[in-house]
């Protein structure tokens, strides 16, 4: 019986170009399977009809846009996910809904193999392997790129020698991965960090500086997921959306670092997210609010080692299942509204609301209606730092 691979299909140059190549090397068969996670572009129909084109003797396509949201973008929202305290993973995401369809189809088509465009020297490689690995040891994964050294120019040589109906224009200068929960840019004159980023690198954003009219929004959350904005219902998938378009038109979610990746290289890479970056602000806002104080000092502790484990491919990890149990916890009374005002590249909160607020405005004013015992402090203080006073007496003598 003849081998199968499972291919991850984007219906680019490269993984149409992979479907022969590993045809040829490999000898099996190829199943190009194309997920949508938000990402945009051509229609879902057309890139199937391109893969079988290409010589893939199944293909499939996933709408995959609302389970992203809801499965993947939704636990980021609940644990502020931010690696490097900036980057809401946006590509990190996406993988292990890819992997799971991939995964799937494999089992489906009685595949042996799962291969991938990712080259040697990112983070997807890790992703999709690792995920893998998780969900079904027995597979093998591939990556023409890493594995058989396809270049892009042997890639359009293969491409042109087989006439396979894809174009092979000039290349872009930069390296673009994108979905619903926000837009990832790499390569070309990047790679100088000196070099600051011009506006051709951006999609999903308006110039900040661009003069214009503020936005304010109201962005409603219960137990920690985004349920209305400005009072009308959305699901997770329409509340990114609709933030997509406020904030990406205020500039807001841009994103210019030098971050550490998992093969121990630094990267420069400029994001775009400006859903995911007004969401999880108002939400760590909205967990200021309803969070009692230790429970939110220990969480950020979690949020930390929660965003690296995902951004490492560690998505189906036992440290990641159990960790998203301590964070569907903590997030069991982030209920309310939060306002916010959209404006110069910046989500700024100006009001809170919650029915489940540990806020006692008795307890917080100085004005008239105090409650606070203010007598009771002078003891605690002595109590609360009296080891540091012994310490100090000793280490005086």
């Amino acid at each position: 019986m003849t081998e199968r691979v499972v291919l991850a299909y984007s219906g680019g140059l490269d993984t149409s170009v992979a479907i022969g190549w590993i045809a040829e090397e490999t000898g099996a068969e190829v199943i190009a399977v194309a997920v949508d996670v938000g990402q945009g572009g051509e229609d879902l129909d057309v890139i199937r009809k391109r893969a079988l084109a290409c010589g893939a003797v199944e293909a499939e396509v996933a709408d995959a846009r609302d389970e992203f949201a809801e499965e993947y973008c939704l636990p980021a929202i609940k644990a502020n996910a931010l690696y490097m305290d900036r980057y809401p993973l946006v590509s990190a995401l996406s993988r292990p809904t890819i992997v799971k369809h991939l995964v799937a189809a494999a089992k489906k088509h009685g595949a042996t193999t799962v291969a991938h465009g990712c080259t040697g020297k990112g983070n997807d490689q890790v992703r999709f392997e690792a995920g893998i690995s998780s969900l079904a040891p027995e597979l093998k994964c591939i990556a023409p790129v890493r594995d058989y050294a396809m270049t892009r120019d042997k890639a359009i040589a293969f491409c042109e020698a087989k006439g396979l109906p894809i174009a092979t224009t000039k290349k872009s200068p930069y390296s673009i991965d994108q979905n619903v929960f926000g837009r990832a840019v790499e390569t070309g004159f990047l790679e100088d960090i000196w070099n600051a980023p011009i506006e051709d690198v951006y999609d999903y954003t308006a110039n900040p500086a661009t003069p214009r009219e503020a936005d304010e929004v109201v962005i409603s959350f219960e137990r920690g997921v985004p349920v209305a904005i400005d009072g009308k219902p959305v699901s997770v998938l329409q509340a990114i959306q609709q933030l997509n378009e406020r904030a990406g038109a205020q500039g807001i979610g841009r994103i210019d670092m030098v971050e550490d990746r998992l093969v121990g290289i630094k990267s420069r890479e400029i994001y775009e997210a400006p859903g995911a970056i007004a969401l999880i602000t108002a939400h760590q806002e909205l967990e200021s609010v309803t969070v009692e104080r230790e429970l939110a000092r220990y969480k950020r502790q979690v949020e930390q080692r929660w965003s690296e484990l995902v951004y490492d491919g560690m998505w189906f990890s036992p440290l990641k299942r159990a960790l998203d149990g301590f964070i569907d916890e903590a997030n069991e009374h982030v209920t309310g509204d939060i306002r916010m005002t959209l404006h110069g590249g910046r989500a700024v909160v100006t009001g809170r609301k919650s029915a489940q607020s540990l806020y006692d405005f008795n307890l917080a004013t100085y004005d008239t209606g105090d409650t606070f015992d203010q007598s009771m402090s002078k003891g605690f203080i002595e109590i609360f730092g009296l080891s540091a006073k012994i310490a100090a007496k000793r280490d005086l003598v």
